[in-house]
């Protein structure tokens, strides 16, 4: 579904992605991991046509309509509520207004359709970030770090939202730099460290290669081990 091959970008003096190459398959939840600045972001940019890649090709299955997006920058306008910011986006797209409140249901916010975005606390806000992405019922979702800065229990809600709409057909690229979560969430992930791809595969998989179990698969090893980075 969605497949980057040989990509290269560079900014002025500095190489940003050198040679990434990997490949997502239909209906499955692919974890692109890495600490902040190794070129995750970049990756998505250059996928969803806000960027160029200088070398290399990149190929995803669907039309951009079909295609999701849920950035750290949200985009949502803060006075209106959550149903009013769903709307704007259903006369953006051209798609039924009953959509907005599908989709707030979806995402457990059906009781905060009048509720100000300036308002909701951070997870409620990326709960309806992730409605707006979903609201067109895209083929292709794009999650960059979509659990950032959330409680755990939070967390966990957007991990079962992610799984659901995959089990319904979409196929998700996120990005994340948290390894326990990877594990839990993805089917397939890639290990990047400074815009080099340095391991793919499934979680359990990787970890096993490396030795890197001992009661549960710890995928931070396997980058430590791989980078001699820590993740922060």
């Amino acid at each position: 579904m969605i497949k980057m091959n040989n990509i290269m970008k560079q900014f002025g003096e500095q190489i940003v992605l050198s040679d990434v190459t990997f490949a997502v398959n239909k209906q499955e939840i692919f974890g692109l991991l890495g600490p902040s600045g190794s070129g995750k972001t970049t990756i998505i940019n250059i996928l969803t046509n806000q960027l160029e890649a200088d070398n290399g090709s990149k190929f995803i299955g669907v039309t951009p309509f079909e295609t999701g997006l849920m950035l750290d920058e949200d985009g949502l306008y803060p006075r209106l509520n959550c149903l009013e910011n769903l709307h704007l986006f259903t006369s953006i797209y051209g798609i039924p207004r009953e959509r907005a409140l599908e989709a707030l249901k979806k995402v457990g916010l059906e009781d905060a359709t009048k509720k100000a975005v300036n308002a909701l606390s951070k997870g409620m806000r990326q709960r309806l970030a992730l409605a707006r992405a979903i609201l067109h019922e895209p083929k292709v979702l794009f999650l960059d770090e979509p659990t950032s800065g959330l409680d755990p229990g939070t967390a966990r809600e957007i991990h079962q939202l992610i799984r659901n709409l995959r089990d319904n057909g979409a196929t998700i690229f996120l990005t994340t730099h948290n390894m326990d979560e990877a594990v839990k969430l993805c089917d397939n992930v890639a290990l990047l460290n400074k815009g080099r791809i340095v391991e793919h595969g499934a979680p359990v998989e990787i970890c096993q290669r490396h030795h890197a179990i001992k009661t549960v698969p710890d995928l931070e090893a396997v980058f430590i081990k791989i980078t001699g980075v820590e993740l922060k």
